[in-house]
Parts: C-alpha cells; structure tokens; sequence
C-alpha cells in the first residue's frame, strides 16, 4: 500500500510504502496477529521456505528503498483479520 506519509517538520511528505516483517522463524507463529504462510513453488510469493508473515511489526519505508519485489500474497482476508488484531479494530 502507497501512503503520503508526512515528514517530521509535518508541511511536506514523500510516498511511503507500508511493509510487514516476514520470518522464517516459525516459532514467531502462533498469535492472531502473525500468518504462517507455507513457501510452494508457483504461487506467487516468492518465499523459498515457510515464513511467518507478522503484522505486529510494521514499518513505513520510501518507495524508492524497495530493490526488488519477490511477490505478493493474495489471501488479503486472512492479511486483513491479522491487521485488525494489530490495530484493535
């Protein structure tokens, strides 16, 4: 998702992105906040082995620090329901 997010002196902004960190650390799983996302070949998101995608760890980054893009996760349901136990909505 691409967010104007305003800068420190709050009169200007730059385009951010907002990313999730993904581990493959699978004992981070286990809590409705995280999804365990199982890497299989041709499905598009590019993990090379069984992450944990976590939504209570997110972060703001410039659109221009994103190098290269590995992938997408298409189950937004799922994403969305981990978000709003992040965000108590």
């Amino acid at each position: 998702m691409l967010v104007l997010f305003p800068d420190s002196n709050l009169r200007t902004s730059k385009r951010r992105v907002i990313v999730a960190m993904i581990s493959s650390n699978l004992a981070r799983a286990g809590h409705p906040s995280r999804l365990l996302v199982q890497a299989s070949p041709g499905s598009g998101l590019g993990l090379l082995t069984d992450s944990v995608i976590m939504t209570d760890n997110l972060a703001t980054i410039h659109e221009s620090e994103i190098d290269q893009v590995i992938g997408h996760f298409p189950h937004i349901a799922q994403l969305d329901l981990a978000l709003r136990t992040t965000l108590a909505l």
